[in-house]
């Protein structure tokens, strides 16, 4: 697997399009805007030139890719004071970013109705600053920007993502060492959890060292990414369940003799949910950023569903709304590996898993958001 060529979110307008299904994602932009809001805020006060660079890592494509620019432009459209003779004002270079498979075309076509859509909701109550948007394929493990010419990065449900998936799971072993699992569950073998907890930790690293080469002077980043709720990298049992459910309805088709054994064994999710500590003391031992803020909130597994309860209405629904926002995601990474023509029964045994697991629990995502400062 290669990241940069095989890893996008589903295209197109479909019903299993990630257009049509990236509640989630949008859920968590709205949740962390007044902290976002707040950094833009004090990037503002603190510029030295009329110019501000801003970057969206891992924009995607569809509704919520412009929501970012849009609560950056509010933001300093409400801070910004007329400006004074002889003086311009702040002009904002956006740049959205994800790898080459995105599906850029579609951010593209939407920029028109952006900018007038913007112009007329910010024209009664805030001024709008110049702002020009570019996209930028790339993957944010690698260098994309010249030394000290960024502001700001951003990035939301994303971060998880890791550059590759740990070497030695991937294929070319005569005995698969996470063998029946796509992740961490309950049976991987603590040398397997290692792994992950090594890629997550090289990746951060250098994550945080290219960014800090990139950013201005006390430039900021915000982050949000799924992350664990305990410090126990099993989750106390809890089994990582999406992922977990995922596995169970792959060795369904495999007893079904429609998937060989070998290929599920020979599959393994390019992430991993770090807890809040270990975000921590990567950043620590970085030593190139100062935490601002760290906390994390949870979001139901069904993206439709907004409610506090601990009872799912109704199971079958809840199961299919979390089978298509995860096929929307997983989806073009499964039909790579084993098929395009299994994703139909696949996601339906997924969501029939989901559904019984439903009728026991509400399930919840964590994620963690972290501001942090370059040093």
């Amino acid at each position: 697997m290669k990241m940069e060529r095989d890893f996008h979110m589903a295209g197109g307008e479909g019903e299993t399009s990630y257009l049509n299904n990236s509640t989630h994602q949008r859920k968590a932009l709205l949740e962390t805007g007044a902290a976002l809001e707040k950094v833009v805020r004090e990037l503002y006060a603190d510029l030295l030139h009329p110019r501000m660079t801003v970057v969206d890592l891992g924009c995607s494509s569809g509704q919520n890719t412009l929501i970012f620019v849009s609560k950056v432009i509010e933001a300093i459209g409400r801070g910004w004071d007329k400006p004074k003779s002889g003086c311009n004002p702040v002009e904002i270079q956006f740049f959205l970013n994800d790898l080459p498979g995105n599906d850029f075309n579609h951010v593209f076509r939407s920029l028109e109705l952006f900018k007038e859509s913007t112009a007329a909701k910010l024209k009664q109550n805030t001024l709008l600053p110049p702002f020009y948007i570019a996209g930028l394929p790339g993957s944010y493990y690698t260098r994309l920007f010249p030394r000290q010419s960024c502001h700001l990065f951003h990035s939301s449900y994303c971060f998880h993502w890791r550059s590759q998936v740990p070497a030695g799971l991937e294929g070319g072993l005569k005995e698969y060492l996470n063998e029946g699992n796509i992740y961490i569950a309950q049976t991987t073998p603590p040398g397997v959890v290692e792994l992950y907890q090594q890629q997550f930790q090289k990746d951060m690293l250098l994550f945080l060292k290219l960014r800090y080469e990139e950013l201005v002077f006390g430039g900021q980043m915000v982050l949000t990414f799924l992350g664990r709720k305990y410090k126990d990298v099993y989750n106390n049992g809890y089994l990582n369940h999406p992922w977990g459910f995922l596995a169970q309805s792959l060795q369904s088709l495999v007893e079904e003799g429609l998937v060989e054994k070998e290929k599920l064994d020979s599959f393994n999710l390019p992430m991993y949910t770090p807890s809040t500590n270990e975000v921590r003391a990567v950043v620590a031992q970085s030593k190139a950023f100062d935490i601002s803020q760290i906390k994390s909130f949870e979001s139901n597994w069904d993206p439709h569903d907004d409610s506090q309860e601990n009872d799912v209405e109704d199971c079958i629904q809840s199961g299919m709304n979390v089978s298509k926002s995860l096929r929307a995601v997983f989806g073009p990474l499964l039909a790579n590996h084993f098929g395009e023509s299994l994703l139909d029964r696949l996601f339906d045994k997924y969501s029939y898993h989901v559904a019984k697991h439903l009728e026991k629990e509400k399930g919840k995502y964590l994620l963690i958001h972290v501001s942090m400062k370059r040093t």
